[in-house]
């Protein structure tokens, strides 16, 4: 006790070169993970000259490919793939040390649905990481780690094993035999010394890109003398791995082959979780200091008896699983939130939400716990945390407000979706699976993940019939991406035809009341309230025919006396969401779109039961996709003055579509916009959002609209009275007779939903624009965190770009690294087309790539003829005038080849020419050309024809010139036959 003690004040006192982080055994004090974390960093710091560099974010800055940052090597991929700008800092790192904040949910790597089942996996983790740029390799890599876990930490040694790369013959990779023997110097005994294949010890990037051996450190639990070898990479629990050293030595190329990095590379990564688990003398992850406050905290806030770490069968009820999902997934949203990814509608923000949801689940509804729970523990998060990433301590405040925001959204949802899945379990059949219908209705209209239903289900121990789940989800991504062709008739469940209208109206059936739709107010934190909606059913409307009743599993369209549904109109989309009967809280019947004909509003509802004419119903709108429509709408209204106040008044508005994920705007132009005056419409609409301008809204005779001076829009169809949208301006103030402001401002006369202030919009990214005909152009446009998100993009190709122009200013002498500039170039050029980022940026990307593009071409070619020039003077010296030449040349492309026959031909005119290039594939590479005083006894494509006959090759060309390939085993054949086939013509 004594001497950990020591060890530990030690550690405090950060005496240099020897302090020690001992892992306790009986009953020793164990050092904190802090005091872990800490060593690590000071150890590669202080002893070892390395720079300590914070964090990066966990949101990705300009990679689309990730929804967050997954492990420590994220941030330094523009190294990795020699993309990196020579003058940025990143281009200075030699040796780096950190601590990376990581979440891996969604996407390739996704440990969502595995949280809580073990005692292992997490969403979010801390990985910590030391790297090497072309600095030191295998032997001082291997050698830190090894002082680190045993000297620093006085991990037994016993207790550890390594894995190396055993090789791989079918891609000529002998085994890493150089890290073997960097280990057993280092005194490993060779029993723990273990050569795996390449899924266990070779590290890849992607399909393409840096890759090579690596090297791993595992840990066995149970120790006392035993050899645990065979355990090693079996999955057993009692052995696992605790850290991975990754040697970039090769680049795989597109062809799949791999070719040395000219400079090699250290990426390592140790999980802090589970180094503190066994620096602690734990088990599991979860009875480390990194979570016990935590669990501790949640027992204070529930009604659940204590965590005591059951798994499986042994934990009845999932309480203890219950524990350990509340636990990470409150510090994954702390993180997140403190990074500026809140629960959203798409991508990582949509993760985010399904991870707050599964949470609040769990909190209320197995630990039994208050409304507020999971906001209550971001102090103890804080806590935790907060020393390592101060970030988190200045944003706790604002973390806990969008925790309790979303819960209180969720909860009520959560209540109603599990009295809707206890109803339906009730009324099935024994050994049938759970209905799509209703899974599909909890999806779409309650917001409920799809492993969260799952997971509800699973505890009741049925399973969903994901077939038809799947089927359903496909109809709706088909719906949305289209309504009906061309020629094909409309939804007959919402298109009254002109018989069903008149029968509508000859009974008396009132028009439909919208005006709810606009009952919504800014609360608190700028936060939009929507209020409820009660309402009759007035008629049921299927396949063409007005009835009073629709059955069960029937969809139909529902005509209500009232309704806060936007019906699809002016350009907008419409709204989604659910109705319940009143009185029947656990039955849903889901909107899935709605319409406007002669009046009355028509909702496309699937009956879950039977509906009938004179049932009251109360409506929900899908707060999150009106509120998306809302921003794009406002933010179309915004776009539309931008382009006038730009461009001038001939760019009229020639149609648009707002959803909630994008703005269409169609206007009149003359010509593409410029990348200047894209720049300049943008500016425009982020002064407006700047301003935060109130967004005025009134009904209004259209008789009196017509008199405002510079409305847009007044010839289109308007119903009486009318409504004016004014930004910043009071209705009234543009009604005077005498007033501009509609030349000043946006003014249009729009049915829509919009924002109550235009700073709610955040930020718009117009991210494409093309002519659709001539004189009309057409711009798609993003807002909020999407834009922002674009604009991020942008930068890191913009850098890309810059960096590539930077190396291609270099002097280069070699053809392959020309060409793999060039690669690099085309490579960059796919993805400035297809990745979402500002239009004025993308196009001055793509003229900067294609004169980048012209400058490699010219370049290899220049530099291929160089190299032919050498290689035919050679050539000419050896053979002095002979009438043919037939040799071997080395070649790197048959580009180069051709070449030097043609060089060898212009400079001795009377002699014919074949050469062939064996390559390391075993390919052979064959050109040939024959002289004009030959023709036409003699021709080159019979030639070449005949000599990659006889390498089981093909060729092909001209009586003049010729060229082909063939295999390296038939080569010597190859050249006795072309000496023969020139004999016999000439």
């Amino acid at each position: 006790m004594a001497a950990a003690a020591r060890l530990r004040r030690r550690l405090l006192l950060a005496v240099p070169w020897r302090w020690r982080c001992s892992p306790c055994r009986g009953g020793a004090a164990c050092p904190s993970a802090g005091q872990i974390r800490a060593a690590f960093l000071r150890f590669f710091e202080e002893r070892h000259g390395h720079r300590r560099l914070p964090s990066a974010p966990v949101r990705p800055r300009g990679d689309p490919r990730l929804l967050f940052v997954n492990a420590g090597m994220n941030q330094f991929k523009p190294i990795f793939l020699g993309t990196v700008h020579p003058r940025s800092e990143l281009a200075q790192h030699r040796r780096v040390v950190n601590s990376q904040k990581c979440v891996r949910a969604g996407g390739k790597h996704n440990d969502l649905e595995d949280v809580g089942r073990d005692t292992y996996h997490h969403t979010f983790f801390e990985m910590l990481g030391n790297w090497s740029f072309g600095d030191y390799f295998k032997e001082e890599a291997c050698s830190m780690a090894w002082e680190l876990l045993t000297e620093v930490y006085e991990i037994p040694r016993d207790r550890l094993y390594v894995t190396y790369f055993g090789g791989d013959p079918s891609l000529g990779l002998s085994a890493d035999e150089e890290c073997r023997d960097v280990w057993l110097r280092l005194g490993v005994p060779a029993s723990h010394v273990l050569p795996f294949s390449l899924k266990d010890n070779f590290w890849e990037m992607g399909d393409t890109g840096p890759c090579g051996p690596c090297t791993e450190i595992h840990y066995d639990h149970v120790g006392g003398g035993r050899n645990a070898a065979a355990l090693v990479n079996q999955g057993n629990p009692d052995v696992v791995e605790i850290w991975n050293l990754v040697f970039m030595q090769y680049s795989r190329e597109v062809e799949g082959n791999l070719l040395p990095l000219p400079q090699h590379h250290v990426d390592t990564g140790m999980g802090l979780e589970r180094l503190v688990t066994v620096l602690q003398n734990k088990r599991s992850n979860y009875d480390t200091d990194l979570f016990t406050p935590i669990l501790d905290a949640i027992h204070k806030g529930c009604r659940a008896p204590r965590y005591q770490g059951l798994v499986g069968d042994a934990d009845v009820g999932h309480v203890n699983m219950a524990y350990r999902v509340v636990a990470d997934h409150v510090r994954t949203l702390c993180v997140c939130i403190t990074d500026g990814i809140y629960p959203g509608f798409s991508g990582a923000e949509l993760v985010l939400r399904r991870i707050l949801r599964r949470a609040v689940r769990f909190c209320s509804e197995v630990l039994q716990a208050p409304p507020g729970l999971l906001a209550s523990l971001v102090p103890t998060v804080v806590e935790v945390l907060g020393d390592a990433y101060p970030e988190l301590t200045r944003n706790a405040n604002q973390i806990k407000d969008i925790i309790n925001e979303n819960e209180a959204a969720f909860l009520s949802s959560l209540e109603r979706g599990r009295r809707i899945i206890e109803r339906t379990v009730q009324q099935m059949e024994p050994s049938t699976n759970f209905p799509a219908e209703v899974a599909w209705s909890l999806y779409g209209s309650l917001g409920f993940p799809r492993d969260l239903i799952d997971l509800m289900l699973e505890e009741k121990g049925i399973s969903l019939d994901s077939a038809a789940f799947n089927e359903l989800a496909l109809e709706d991504a088909k719906r949305k991406a289209g309504g009906p062709q061309a020629g094909q008739p409309g939804n007959t469940n919402t298109q009254l035809d002109v018989h069903s209208l008149a029968q509508l109206r000859s009974s008396s059936v009132p028009a439909t009341d919208d005006s709810p739709k606009y009952a919504y107010t800014l609360g608190r934190h700028g936060h939009y309230e929507f209020s409820p909606c009660q309402a009759t059913v007035l008629m049921l409307y299927r396949d063409q025919s007005l009835q009073k009743e629709v059955g069960a599993g029937q969809r139909c369209g529902v005509i209500l006396d009232r309704t806060n549904f936007y019906a699809e109109q002016g350009g907008q989309d419409s709204d989604q969401g659910y109705m319940i009967r009143l009185g029947q809280q656990d039955v849903l019947f889901p909107v899935e779109s709605v319409h406007l004909c002669g009046g009355y509003v028509i909702h496309e509802v699937t009956a879950v039961e039977t509906l009938r004419v004179g049932d009251q119903v109360q409506l929900f709108v899908d707060e999150v996709q009106r509120l998306a429509c809302m921003t794009n709408h406002t933010a179309t209204h915004l776009l539309n003055f931008a382009l006038r106040h730009v461009l001038g008044d001939s760019a009229e508005q020639r149609g648009s579509h707002v959803t909630a994920e994008r703005l269409r705007f169609d206007f009149d132009a003359k010509g593409h916009v410029t990348v200047e005056q894209l720049q300049q419409v943008e500016q425009v609409v982020q002064d407006l959002i700047k301003k935060n301008e109130v967004v005025h809204m009134a009904e209004v005779p259209l008789t009196l609209a017509r008199r405002v001076r510079g409305l847009r829009a007044v010839d289109e169809g308007y119903p009486d009275p009318v409504r004016i949208v004014s930004l910043g301006v009071p209705v009234e103030n543009v009604l005077t007779c005498d007033s501009k402001a509609a030349m000043q401002t946006s003014v249009e006369l729009c049915c829509g939903t919009h924002l109550l202030r235009t700073g709610s919009v955040e930020d718009l990214a117009i991210v494409s624009e093309r002519q659709l005909v001539r004189g009309i152009s057409r711009v798609i446009a993003v807002t909020g965190g999407q834009a922002k998100e674009a604009r991020e993009v942008g930068q890191c190709l913009a850098m890309e770009v810059d960096s590539v122009s930077l190396r291609m200013q270099q002097r280069i002498t070699s053809i392959p690294e020309m060409q793999n500039l060039s690669k690099e170039v085309g490579q960059l050029t796919q993805v400035v087309a297809s990745t979402v980022m500002p239009q004025w940026q993308r196009k001055e990307l793509q003229t900067s790539l294609k004169a980048l593009q012209r400058t490699a071409n010219t370049a290899i070619k220049k530099l291929e003829l160089q190299q032919a020039e050498k290689k035919a003077q050679i050539l000419l010296a050896k053979y002095c005038n002979q009438p043919v030449i037939i040799d071997t040349v080395p070649a790197d492309s048959l580009s180069i080849l051709m070449k030097v026959v043609n060089q060898l031909c212009h400079k001795s005119p009377g002699t014919s020419v074949l050469l062939l290039s064996p390559q390391a594939s075993g390919e052979v590479l064959c050109a040939c050309q024959v002289s004009k005083n030959c023709l036409p006894t003699f021709s080159a494509a019979d030639w070449a024809v005949a000599v990659c006959t006889q390498m089981e090759g093909k060729a092909g060309g001209s009586p003049i010139v010729a060229k082909g390939s063939g295999n390296a085993k038939g080569m010597q054949g190859a050249l006795t036959t072309a000496l023969e086939f020139a004999q016999s013509k000439l």
